[in-house]
């Protein structure tokens, strides 16, 4: 039995004009039906499962004839990875600086301090702090912003 000679056929990895324009409206039909009451949220921002969703899909979808070479990957995950370590480090710096502030309002409890308030000078001992992200201190039944602190004195 003979197998005919056939050339190899081509493959097209480009979309026409026509195609791209049907792909287009048919996302956009789609995003316009998902509603805010479905629980998603419109965000801005590129999360991990957003990254790792568009990487799957890119390597779905590359050229076979030209596929992404490792060091594209790995320098993509790199910067992936960093991005993660640098948010979380944000947020673990925000969460020290609100506890340090806390703690200063604190420490002041049953100091006598010299507040400035704008109009002049207050003095009086420190008889409450608030906690949280701006804390503050009550002196004489009202409560200042840590700033305005003009100075602290130990009893």
């Amino acid at each position: 039995m003979d197998i005919p000679n056939v050339a190899p056929a081509s493959v097209n990895t480009q979309m026409s004009a026509s195609e791209k324009a049907k792909l287009e409206r048919e996302v956009d039909t789609y995003n316009k039906t998902l509603l805010p009451e479905d629980g998603r949220k419109t965000s801005h921002e590129l999360g991990k499962d957003e990254f790792l969703k568009l990487l799957i899909t890119q390597l779905q979808n590359q050229d076979p004839t030209s596929p992404m070479e490792d060091t594209q990957f790995i320098a993509q995950m790199a910067q992936f990875s960093s991005l993660e370590q640098i948010r979380n480090m944000s947020t673990a710096f925000d969460k020290m600086a609100s506890f340090i502030n806390s703690s200063e309002a604190a420490s002041t409890l049953g100091k006598r301090v010299e507040i400035n308030n704008g109009e002049g000078t207050i003095s009086g001992i420190v008889e409450g702090a608030t906690r949280g992200d701006a804390p503050q201190i009550k002196v004489n039944g009202t409560f200042y912003t840590m700033d305005k602190i003009a100075a602290i004195y130990a009893n």
